[in-house]
């Protein structure tokens, strides 16, 4: 099957010549990471773990999109209910936190993501979706930092909410 039409390169599958410096590069950096990659992942799923527990514990009407388990180390996803998520989102850009309202690939769009949507949640749960991504550089602090901020962000916007029975 062709996915790519053009000329008639890899058995007329796609068009164009292969990257090879891109081949190489890709080679070589997981060689670079491989030797602590398994260390990585066990810091950054601690801290994944740390900030849904966190969560999860200081503020009611959260859930968690997603396998508690079986995700990525560095993705949480959370729906907040009463919330939108771009409210939570330009709250937590003002208090110095990056998070996203949807995936990194549609961030410039206010569609509600496709993605959870397929998960089964409904439209607007999915518009109060907030989600964040560790990775590397991701300290303890940081994660610190959106324990104690998100709440308060949390508890403003509901307080605004026409959503909220009062």
């Amino acid at each position: 099957m062709t996915f790519m039409h053009g000329g008639g390169q890899e058995k007329g599958r796609r068009a164009s010549t292969e990257n090879v410096p891109g081949i190489v590069g890709f080679g070589k950096a997981a060689e670079l990471v491989q030797p602590e990659l398994n260390k990585e992942m066990e810091r950054v799923t601690g801290l994944r773990d740390k900030l849904i527990a966190g969560i999860l514990k200081q503020v009611d009407h959260i859930h968690l999109n997603g396998h508690p388990v079986k995700r990525l180390p560095n993705n949480v996803n959370i729906s907040v209910e009463f919330v939108e998520g771009e409210s939570m989102c330009l709250n937590m850009d003002m208090a110095g936190i990056c998070a996203s309202t949807g995936s990194a690939c549609s961030s410039a769009s206010l569609e509600a993501s496709h993605v959870l949507l397929a998960m089964g949640l409904d439209p607007v749960q999915a518009h109060g979706s907030l989600r964040f991504t560790l990775g590397k550089w991701t300290t303890e602090e940081e994660i610190n930092k959106v324990l104690e901020v998100l709440p308060r962000i949390i508890t403003k916007l509901r307080a605004m909410s026409p959503l909220v029975k009062k």
